[in-house]
């Protein structure tokens, strides 16, 4: 009886369920899916795209840049993904500037 009170008491973070990906960060992996190296625009001018309306200004993605930038941040801190700077691989916790995302080298 001990156990059932346990895991009613389970948070959404303490279940070892995986929880679906963020729409962001399905863009992001499908964008990377061929192995190249993606700048964020792109990944934002796609997202944008996708949501368009017949009364969508132009510039939409400017919008969804800070989503795939932390989006990508995260994916690069649990190793999914590496953000690339000046071609070399850049910390997560600390750049600046123009950068592109690629899958991890092995």
């Amino acid at each position: 009886m001990a156990e059932d009170k346990n895991t009613e008491n389970e948070t959404p973070a303490t279940k070892t369920e995986a929880l679906p990906d963020d729409p962001i960060v399905t863009y992001i992996m499908a964008a990377l899916e061929s192995g190249d190296l993606v700048s964020p625009n792109a990944i934002a001018q796609t997202i944008a795209r996708d949501r368009a309306t017949d009364k969508t200004p132009a510039d939409l993605w400017l919008k969804f840049m800070t989503a795939v930038r932390q989006q990508a941040i995260h994916l690069a801190r649990v190793g999914r993904i590496e953000i690339i700077r000046r071609g070399k691989v850049a910390d997560p916790n600390d750049f600046k500037g123009l950068y592109k995302l690629r899958l991890p080298r092995k």
